[in-house]
This record gives structure tokens, C-alpha cells and sequence, in this order.
């Protein structure tokens, strides 16, 4: 199973004002495990940064006017992401700004939810934590995931950090390899059973002893008297 962790940067906070994607970053998961490839890219959004989306991720105009538009790194992005079931937090944010950025390129195909899965992890977030704080800064410290590094937001640090956070919530990397390779069919079918030899073993079986025997009576008794029940077994002498 291919999964990409994604995240935005954005000018602001409604594409509809005209806000667009400043940074992409993408973490690539196969079979739950990361690998070696990401997609990253800053964007010229062609507008103004708003001052408080300035504050949240610290990328400004100067640095953006000299980075490519996005309708020349759209076709790598959709090439890397096309297939993969994204993995987003809070995706109704993300999702909507990249299909304001397709439609503006006026491609048949302008909703990438046609070509892509979408998990939302704080909707997971909020089913396994309710009435809790799930942010994704709340979740690292939740799950220990390092977020140190993270003194300002950026797309490719946050989607590295929501890349452990949505293994740790979602039960740890898949792994049955001592090397640390990713789990396929092949090295599944390839693990090799290698029986006990059980020649020259003594099994040692301990007999309960009188002692023990009457505080375990004792103990029953005790449960049958406060609970008002009997006994639902009984044992002989020489159990």
C-alpha cells in the first residue's frame, strides 16, 4: 500500500479571498513504512503573504518571488501523489486549497480526491482522543514523537512529524524483517520456522502444596462470602 503524508503552507486561510499553496511537502509511506522519497517544493503564490500566516510559517514574499509558480511543479506533484491515499490533518484545509490551485489551471480534472484516497488523522485523532486537544503539536507530545525542530510550521517538517504520529496512533511501522526492510509477499513466504529440538528436555511440573492449596480454599470462600454466590467449581483432595 502506497500512502503520502502531505502538507500545506498557505498566504492564508480561505482560498476563496484568493489565498494560495506556498509550500507542498510530501513524506512517501509503502506498506507503512517511510522510504527515501518526498516531494517538496516552495511555491510563487503571485500575492501577498498575509502578516499572521507570515507569523505561523515564516516564508515571505521576497524568498517566494524568486520559487516557481505552481502550474510549473503541478505536473510532478500529481504525478507523485496520483494513486497514494493521502494522509492529511485536517484535510478539509489542504484538499481545498489544492483543488482552488487545479481549478485555476483549468484541467479536466480539477478535484484530486478523482485520483487519490484522502485519511484525515484529526478526524481519527478525534475518534480515538475525544473531548481532547489534537492538534498536531498535542499528538507528537501525546505519541513522544520528536517535534523540537518545529519552532515555525513548514509542509515537509510537518509532514515528516504527522508521518510518525499516524504510526504511532495507528499501531507502529509494519515490519517483519530483521534488516528493516519494508513487509512484502516475497520475504513473508521466505521466513523460515525453525522447530525446538525438545531431545534431552525435562519438563518440570511443580504440585501445588498443602499451604497453598488452603489459601487458595480460603480465598474462594472469601469471594463466595462477599459476593453472596457459590462456588461455581469445586476440586478433590488430590487436585
Amino acid at each position: 500500500m502506497r500512502q503520502i503524508v502531505l502538507d500545506t503552507e498557505t498566504t492564508g486561510l480561505e482560498p476563496e479571498e484568493g489565498h494560495r499553496i506556498i509550500e507542498i511537502g510530501c513524506v512517501e509511506l509503502i506498506n507503512r513504512r517511510p522510504t527515501s522519497q518526498y516531494f517538496h517544493r516552495y511555491i510563487n503564490p503571485r500575492r501577498a503573504v498575509d502578516l499572521a500566516a507570515l507569523e505561523v510559517h515564516g516564508i515571505d514574499d521576497d524568498f517566494l518571488s524568486t520559487q516557481p509558480e505552481f502550474d510549473q511543479i503541478a505536473e510532478d506533484f500529481m504525478k507523485f501523489v496520483s494513486g497514494a491515499e493521502l494522509v492529511i490533518h485536517n484535510a478539509e484545509f489542504d484538499i481545498g486549497f489544492i483543488n482552488h490551485e487545479l481549478e485555476r489551471l483549468d484541467l479536466a480534472n480539477s478535484d484530486i480526491t478523482q485520483c487519490c484516497e484522502v485519511l484525515d488523522t484529526l478526524v481519527l485523532a478525534r475518534r480515538l482522543h475525544p473531548g481532547q486537544r489534537n492538534s498536531l503539536d498535542a499528538l507528537a507530545k501525546r505519541y513522544d514523537v520528536d517535534n523540537s525542530k518545529r519552532e515555525l510550521h513548514g509542509a515537509l517538517l510537518d509532514a515528516k512529524i504527522l508521518s510518525e504520529v499516524y504510526l504511532a496512533m495507528t499501531g507502529g511501522q509494519a515490519d517483519l524483517s530483521l534488516e528493516g526492510e519494508a513487509a512484502s509477499p516475497e520475504n513473508v513466504h521466505s521466513l523460515k520456522i525453525t522447530p525446538v529440538d525438545r531431545q534431552g528436555l525435562t519438563l518440570v511440573v511443580p504440585r501445588v502444596s498443602t499451604e497453598e492449596m488452603a489459601d487458595h480454599r480460603a480465598m474462594l470462600n472469601k469471594i463466595s462470602d462477599e459476593s453472596d454466590e457459590p462456588i461455581a467449581w469445586n476440586f478433590s483432595e488430590n487436585t
